[in-house]
């Protein structure tokens, strides 16, 4: 984006270019403004029609970052199939150095998993990456779970507050401690703008030990996690009509 904080009328938010010549130009930005500070690079908004499930010239740049830079790999996706990205970005593998006690005739490549890191969508409303998250757990991948309050609209919902106020909490360390307390052992980003919200959402911590410790918890967990559940095609619906 060049920078740019500001759009003209009709211009988009947002521009998907998982081309090699662009990651490349990213990786001389990162190490411009980042430097050795840079632990994590995630590809943003990964989609099927991206290019980036499958090209290999990308691939092995991300490789190639990670065994020189000690970069982690991750990358993040939104939308109703963001399954389907999870599983198909598990199948991804590229090839590290030769074995040197192979012989000529039998040598082959060692493969790794590329991504070591997910991000996505996932809360009290939009719940259907999560076997896909479990999945990827269960890989070794790290997981981090973004928008756990639903800009905002899981707070709306009746239940929600029916529940804090029997588990003594507020509306948001509620619904992020939901999260937390998924088997997938997720990363929760807050989204916290004001100190104020920063420490009623990190009351979440505790709240998500009640939720896996005590059997409350857990009968509050799962008739939380049931009656808010929205189809996840009507949840994007709403979620792309938002300003």
């Amino acid at each position: 984006a060049d920078w740019k904080v500001e759009l003209g009328e009709r211009e988009p938010h947002e521009v998907k270019d998982h081309s090699l010549e662009n990651f490349m130009k990213q990786v001389q930005e990162t190490d411009s403004h980042i430097g050795p500070y840079l632990n994590l690079y995630q590809v943003h908004s990964a989609t099927f029609d991206s290019g980036i499930l499958t090209n290999t010239q990308v691939h092995e740049a991300l490789h190639k970052c990670r065994v020189e830079k000690g970069w982690k790999l991750g990358l993040s996706m939104s939308g109703p199939n963001q399954d389907e990205i999870i599983r198909e970005a598990l199948k991804i593998n590229v090839g590290d150095e030769q074995s040197t006690t192979a012989t000529p005739s039998t040598t082959k490549q060692k493969q790794t998993r590329l991504f070591d890191s997910v991000q996505c969508t996932y809360n009290i409303l939009e719940q259907r990456p999560g076997p896909a998250l479990m999945e990827a757990h269960n890989a070794g991948m790290d997981i981090i779970i973004k928008e756990g309050l639903a800009n905002g609209r899981a707070l709306l919902y009746p239940k929600l507050a029916e529940m804090a106020r029997r588990m003594g909490c507020s509306t948001d360390a509620l619904a992020l401690g939901a999260i937390l307390a998924q088997p997938f052992q997720p990363r929760v980003l807050s989204g916290a703008v004001t100190k104020e919200q920063l420490r009623s959402n990190l009351d979440a911590l505790s709240v998500a030990e009640k939720l896996m410790g005590t059997e409350e918890g857990k009968e509050v967990l799962k008739e939380l996690m049931d009656e808010c559940k929205m189809e996840s095609e009507e949840y994007w619906k709403e979620r792309s009509a938002l300003k």
